[in-house]
């Protein structure tokens, strides 16, 4: 640790180092990785507090050659029961700069103008008190006030009215000018040559927000050298930002990393970092052994010069657990457990740290009842312990550890209400155990070890009330229920609680074979606001080869689907919850579930015939999801474009079926957008009435498509608006949306519309949502049409009838023949238009025309 420090404070300090540079190998990360209970936690906090006071550094560390004062360590707990996201982790390291007393320009500039777009009217403060992080740093308390300092002297700077905080709406662009202008008012800030290219101008979404650390490395680096600071981020339990396949959260937690090259990252979890493999090109952004030269594994090093910085945490060393025993306990300098009692102790540990931890819990205990230890109270293996350990607790503290060793996580209510108690005094006194970890940030505050949880529920303890089967199936079952009511006694309907219980729920119902129950209207409460966190729990190794087996599995199998359909291909959707069909495990109620998104997932890839079939089944069925499969049936109407059809269905939908949404996807290609935009804006205000954030943000994404069209200058403000709703959502078919809103806004005004065009369709082929590139085609047809460049538009003409030619959205070529003003081609399909074709054609041609005649003006 203290020679990597070293290594990277003089890269750092060389008169070379640019701390804008995106192309220099990154040699600023160490990686501790072991198996779990072996200690990595125990050495991440101890690192953390040996940076922060030489006090807590232990004598055989080496002292770090940078100074105390200008080290900020800073550790960010990864582990799922301490709810940490994203937007989380770049709060806590900016808190921890916030100890330097000085405002961070750049980044706090970013920051503000990402706060009041995706939390309107939440001050920092406020939600920073209520995740537990003011209280964490000193000096968090001083960032609203650092932030407000930074925007106030860009606001003086620029002439802007109050700060730029509130005057972002239109201080934004002028701050970008005087960036780009290097003007001399704002010579602090425009030194750093991506703040208006990337930030200041890009959506200020979750994606931007992993950008943000470059700008926060920046003002680090133009501290002057007596006040440079060297952050120190140790990022634990690495293990839970995902898996092999989902690195979702790791790609961001990546960015930082790169993005912050003056920042020393020390990584501890179960695997080693995959970074310098170059077989993960493509799920993360920077990949391969000359990016990670450090990430090499040694025999790959050998001869190079490289020292590896991925180190396996082994097992502790006869002389090291020792060692570790005589300094742990002491008295007056001499250790205060005999010899014999540390040999033995350290021969039955197998050199693992979390049974030297328990072995002094144990031999404190036994001191504290009146009698010295002796060798034989620790000749046991780790289960034995856990057993010698439950029974120096009182008979209740077993049984509420028992309970909640049921669960990820727990608070002392929680505790009680699994153990089936009247008082919370057993709970409380457990909380103040050592195996009991604390953190303030996720739904429930305590934990119990991972692998104390397994030994407890493995151990085959002697104490005369230890459980039987039955006990742990009654157990299981009250913990159940106490997550049933935590769920359904939330009155703000938090969305964190509601993943927290679904997840717990289902896990408890999957290891114990319980009934669904409550599970059922969980899983379709989590569906409902199109709000896609993962759901994702531990493997069951004993029946991980056989397929889904419960109906819990099946309901996993369901949820996560549904949810990585927003990053999947949708053939991988629909193969996975065909096979959850398959297996017939799910109640009937959640096999609508399955059937429904199944059958829009066959839509999505052009299935139609297959997609009628299961929303036909959906609809008959008359459950919960009916409404919606009979909104499925109406937009197949419409994708064979029998209009009339889908009109009359929509006036039988009402709100559940989201009527105004479909009779808004009919107006529009009527070329009819008065109409269209009626619908959306009633649409909306229905979602916004009900509070569905999801069916908000989805709708506000086909009003800018609408708009679009005929107001491109009113089209900037409602694809702003849609930004703003789909950047805490996943939503990917929302997002293409919005993003051919876009092109359809530029069409005519901007030459690059084809090249843009051009990504989004390559984005459009890995989702598998097919109509989506016939959409961005008509788009396309639609900016050659508005500039008359008649032998593209025939191309691009001819294409959009190969993107049509199962029949779905063929109308598309008609309304592309409307826009040019050309006549069909022999043996066109054509649809049935509300209004007949003759007047469906003038509005679509009128449409281009309204834009030809506005390309001499500046949109």
């Amino acid at each position: 640790m203290t020679v990597g420090l070293a290594e990277h404070i003089r890269h750092v300090t060389r008169a070379d180092f640019d701390v804008e540079d995106l192309e220099a190998p990154r040699r600023n990360i160490l990686v501790f990785h072991g198996v779990g209970g072996i200690g990595k936690s125990t050495l991440s906090r101890k690192i953390e507090a040996s940076l922060a006071s030489s006090e807590h550094r232990p004598v055989q560390w080496e002292s770090p050659s940078h100074p105390e004062e200008r080290t900020l360590p800073v550790r960010v707990d990864l582990a799922r029961a301490a709810g940490m996201d994203f937007e989380r982790v770049i709060l806590t390291i900016r808190l921890a700069v916030a100890a330097l007393g000085r405002p961070m320009p750049a980044f706090d500039l970013a920051l503000r103008r990402y706060w009041e777009h995706n939390h309107p009217g939440e001050p920092v403060e406020d939600y920073l008190r209520r995740g537990g992080l003011l209280s964490r740093f000193s000096a968090a308390a001083a960032l609203p006030q650092q932030m407000q300092s930074a925007l106030s002297d860009v606001a003086q700077a620029l002439l802007l009215p109050g700060t730029v905080g509130g005057a972002l709406g239109h201080g934004a662009g002028a701050l970008i000018k005087a960036l780009r202008e290097r003007r001399q008012s704002v010579r602090a800030l425009a030194g750093c040559s991506r703040l208006a290219d990337l930030l200041l101008e890009a959506e200020p979404d979750l994606d931007a927000l992993s950008f943000y650390p470059h700008l926060l490395a920046w003002d680090l680096a133009q501290l002057p050298a007596d006040k440079s600071a060297l952050p120190v981020i140790l990022l634990d339990t690495f293990e839970d930002t995902g898996d092999r396949t989902h690195r979702d959260f790791e790609r961001l937690l990546q960015r930082i990393v790169w993005l912050m090259p003056n920042a020393f990252f020390v990584v501890t979890g179960r695997n080693r970092l995959q970074w310098a493999e170059t077989s993960l090109e493509g799920q993360l952004d920077w990949t391969g052994p000359d990016t990670w030269p450090s990430l090499v594994s040694d025999a790959a090093n050998s001869g190079s010069g490289v020292s590896g910085r991925q180190i396996l945490i082994g097992d502790f060393s006869s002389e090291d657990c020792e060692d570790y025993l005589a300094r742990r306990l002491s008295r007056d300098g001499q250790p205060l457990i005999d010899e014999p009692v540390r040999r033995i102790i350290a021969e039955r540990s197998h050199g693992l740290p979390l049974y030297l931890d328990l072995s002094v819990m144990r031999y404190l205990e036994l001191r504290r009842s009146g009698r010295q230890p002796q060798v034989t109270d620790f000749d046991h293996d780790f289960p034995a312990l856990i057993a010698r350990t439950l029974s120096d607790l009182t008979a209740e503290e077993r049984h509420v550890l028992r309970s909640v060793s049921l669960l990820d996580a727990f608070s002392v209510p929680l505790a009680t209400q699994v153990a089936g108690m009247d008082h919370d005094a057993p709970a409380l006194r457990l909380t103040e155990r050592p195996f009991i970890r604390e953190s303030s940030s996720g739904v429930w505050p305590f934990h119990v070890h991972d692998l104390i949880r397994a030994a407890i529920r493995n151990a085959d303890d002697g104490s005369d009330d230890r459980w039987s089967d039955q006990d742990w199936q009654r157990a299981a079952q009250r913990a159940f229920h106490a997550l049933e009511s935590q769920w359904r006694q939330d009155l703000r309907r938090d969305r964190a609680v509601l993943v927290g219980c679904l997840q717990q729920g289902l896990l408890l119902a999957r290891d114990f074979r319980l009934d669904l129950g409550w599970l059922a209207d969980a899983a379709f409460q989590y569906v409902g606001d199109s709000i896609w966190e993962p759901l994702a729990l531990p493997a069951a190794d004993a029946r991980s080869s056989d397929g889904l087996q419960t109906a819990a599995d099946a309901l996993v199998e369901t949820l996560s689907a549904i949810a990585r359909r927003q990053h999947e291909h949708r053939e991988r959707t629909a193969g996975r919850l065909s096979a959850v069909l398959a297996s017939q495990q799910l109640p009937d109620d959640l096999v609508a579930l399955a059937t429904y998104y199944l059958a829009k997932a066959q839509r999505d890839l052009g299935l139609t015939d297959d997609s009628r079939r299961g929303m036909q089944r959906v609809a008959s069925a008359d459950g919960r999801l009916a409404s919606a499969a009979r909104r499925g049936l109406a937009h197949l109407s419409r994708l064979s474009g029998d209009f009339p059809a889908a009109v009359e269905a929509a006036g039988r939908l009402g709100w559940e079926g989201r009527h105004h949404r479909v009779l808004g996807d009919v107006w529009w290609v009527q070329g009819d957008m008065e109409r269209a935009e009626a619908a959306y804006l009633a649409a909306r205000s229905e979602a916004e009435e009900h509070g569905v954030v999801g069916e908000t943000a989805m709708v506000q994404a086909h009003l800018a498509f609408a708009v679009s069209f005929a107001d491109p200058l009113r089209a900037d403000d409602e694809l702003d608006l849609a930004d703003r709703l789909l950047s805490r959502l996943s939503l990917r078919s929302s997002e293409m949306t919005a993003r051919i809103a876009a092109l359809v806004r530029d069409a005519g005004f901007s030459a690059d519309v084809p090249d843009r065009a051009a990504v989004l369709l390559a984005e459009i082929g890995v989702s598998g949502i097919s109509y989506a590139a016939a959409k961005l085609q008509l788009a396309l047809c639609f900016h050659h049409a508005v500039l008359d460049a008649q032998d593209v538009l025939v191309d691009a003409i001819t294409r959009l009838r190969e993107l049509t030619q199962s029949g779905d959205y063929a109308y598309y070529v008609e309304i592309a023949h409307f826009m040019a003003g050309l006549p069909f081609p022999e043996h066109t399909a054509r649809a049935r238009w509300i209004d007949g074709e003759r007047q469906t054609r003038e509005r679509w041609r009128h449409l281009v025309e309204t834009r030809r005649s506005r390309l001499g003006t500046t949109r």
